[in-house]
């Protein structure tokens, strides 16, 4: 069988990773390298569930040959954490969606963080409307998106909080 090599960065981390050439950035990340964060929805492009960050903006990972992303930077939730500056627990976001309860099954959860980390780089201060518009493409069946929309709004609270430190 053929294989494929790429070289990129996962997490901040330089990784070389060998693998079959038809798989996708999901299946990269979830099977060869055990990031499992990253949740296996629809392979359609319409759950959102997939989301990971490429050279910090917002892309499905379900859609992306992992041949793609050769010399790109990629983001998953697990890096989350590790990336905001403070380095010490987790990224604003995630504690934000912790204290409000915006994560019920939590299964839809690690693309709507990467795409909210995504939006509040660009936009620290969205609207409700713009958060709304920005998460339109993550479907979540359990909450009603209030709660998780509120937790945004709150995370991007404390994120300029720590930035104003």
């Amino acid at each position: 069988m053929t294989r494929a090599e790429i070289s990129l960065s996962v997490n901040g981390e330089p990784v070389e990773v060998t693998f079959a050439p038809y798989k996708t950035l999901l299946e990269l990340l979830r099977e060869d390298l055990a990031l499992t964060g990253t949740k296996h929805g629809c392979e359609l492009g319409e759950c959102g569930a997939c989301a990971v960050l490429i050279d910090g903006e917002p892309q499905l990972s379900c859609l992306l040959l992992a041949l793609e992303c050769a010399g790109r930077s990629v983001e998953t939730v697990e890096g989350m954490a590790e990336s905001w500056q403070s380095g010490a627990g987790l990224h604003p976001l995630q504690a934000a969606f912790a204290d409000l309860g915006a994560a019920q099954c939590g299964y839809c959860t690690p693309g709507i963080l990467l795409t909210a980390k995504a939006l509040l780089a660009h936009e620290p201060e969205p609207s409700r409307e713009r958060i709304q518009e920005a998460i339109s493409g993550n479907l979540c069946r359990c909450t009603g998106y209030q709660q998780i929309v509120e937790a945004i709004e709150e995370g991007a609270r404390r994120m300029a909080d720590e930035s104003h430190r």
